[in-house]
């Protein structure tokens, strides 16, 4: 049978029976690579023992091999190598800082692989006081060490990765300056923050894409320029971040700024490319689930749309006049107003729910609020005739004040 086949069909004992007798390196390597798939196999054990053995005694190629294939196997197999390599017993029972120790020492193997897999270690354990030994691996030779403990350190997000996680935002390799960016932005300070900025402009688009996916960390409008420009970003990914940052920006900012802010991204959005800002920002008033995000999504959207995208848009703010936050519930109604035009559109949408009085009276108040904005002659009619006929006294009161504004009652 082929190794595939053997794996197809959870062979674990044949696949280790290769790993340990064959005599073709390649052959071994790629047995030992297929172990670290049985994570929850019954014959786990024994994989993860042939694995420890292979990656103390075997070539390069199979060792590198082996110690990623523990990796993969979580749940204490990594720990029973470098344990061994330690000369310490990393059971169930061991204390943290007696894996970290290992881990650390584990740092400075001979061997690429087991310093990656011992960063990986130390960002699943958590422990802050091994930053610095991480940090000391930003140096390291290979790039994808360097890659592994600038991404534990992100995990770990202590401030103290800020200055060094700094220095690889300038390495050569993109995957290293990607979880670089990554790192800062976990760690989030207002150092760590400040160095992404840059990154917007990074030749590497998942690096931009990260960096800008930060931004919205901010707590104050500092980023709003970098992100109106990567609105204008090749990557769509990237212009797609930009508008999600924007959003959770203005949900993090204090609300005195929120406000001097919305009106600063209106200004810089009115430059841009209509689809590439309103698609995302449709898609986040249909979708999210955060309030914040909502609200202030709802009201960028009636400032920022074009005919392009003006009916989904309608639909979504209509839609969003039944949501439960009633702060939301303004906004959309605000929004309808702006987007209110000569074609009637959002007069058509809101005139079956201000005439339906299944619906919610509060509800119905915020469609009659915007039809005596927008509305027209028929707005005016229905709702001089909803004036007679309801039983709500916040209908009645919302209509005479909206058909005060269309002409009074006929």
């Amino acid at each position: 049978m082929s190794l595939y086949e053997l794996e197809r069909d959870g062979e674990i004992q044949e696949l280790i029976r290769v790993l340990r007798e064959s005599d073709n390196e390649r052959v071994r390597t790629r047995a030992a690579e297929l172990l670290g798939n049985f994570e929850t196999h019954d014959d786990r054990r024994d994989a993860v023992n042939a694995l420890v053995q292979a990656a103390q005694g075997d070539s390069s190629a199979v060792t590198a091999a082996a110690i990623d294939s523990l990796d993969e196997l979580g749940e204490g197999a990594i720990e029973q190598l470098i344990g061994e390599m330690a000369g310490v017993e990393l059971d169930g029972d061991a204390a943290d800082w007696v894996t970290a120790k290992a881990f650390v020492q584990a740092l400075s193997a001979d061997v690429p692989e087991l310093r990656m897999a011992a960063a990986n270690g130390l960002g699943r354990l958590g422990q802050a006081d091994t930053v610095p030994q991480l940090a000391e691996r930003f140096d390291d030779a290979d790039p994808r060490v360097r890659a592994r403990a600038a991404r534990s350190a992100g995990k770990i997000g202590d401030s103290r990765a800020t200055g060094p996680l700094e220095s690889l935002l300038t390495d050569p390799k993109g995957a290293v300056r990607r979880e670089a960016a990554e790192a800062l932005g976990n760690v989030g300070n207002r150092q760590a923050l400040q160095a992404l900025l840059p990154m917007y402009e990074d030749d590497d688009e998942r690096v931009r894409r990260i960096a800008v996916g930060a931004f919205g960390n901010f707590e104050n409008g500092r980023p709003v320029d970098y992100l109106v420009e990567a609105l204008s970003d090749e990557s769509a990914a990237v212009r797609r971040t930009a508008v999600y940052s924007l959003i959770e920006l203005l949900s993090n900012v204090p609300t005195e700024q929120s406000h001097d802010i919305r009106d600063t991204v209106v200004e810089k959005l009115s430059n841009t490319d209509d689809r590439s800002v309103v698609v995302p920002l449709a898609e986040i008033l249909e979708e999210s689930t955060q309030a914040a995000q909502r609200r202030n999504t709802a009201w960028l959207l009636g400032r920022v749309t074009s005919d392009q995208e003006r009916d989904r848009v309608i639909d979504g703010l209509v839609e969003a006049l039944s949501d439960d936050d009633q702060m939301l519930r303004q906004f959309a109604a605000t929004s309808l107003a702006e987007l209110g035009g000569p074609d009637n559109m959002v007069e058509r949408r809101l005139l079956p729910v201000v005439q339906d009085a299944t619906i919610d009276p509060q509800i119905r108040g915020q469609a009659i609020f915007t039809l005596g904005k927008v509305g027209g002659e028929r707005s005016r009619k229905a709702l001089d005739t909803l004036i007679d006929d309801t039983e709500h006294d916040v209908v009645r009161k919302k209509a005479f004040s909206a058909i005060s504004k269309l002409g009074g009652r006929g």
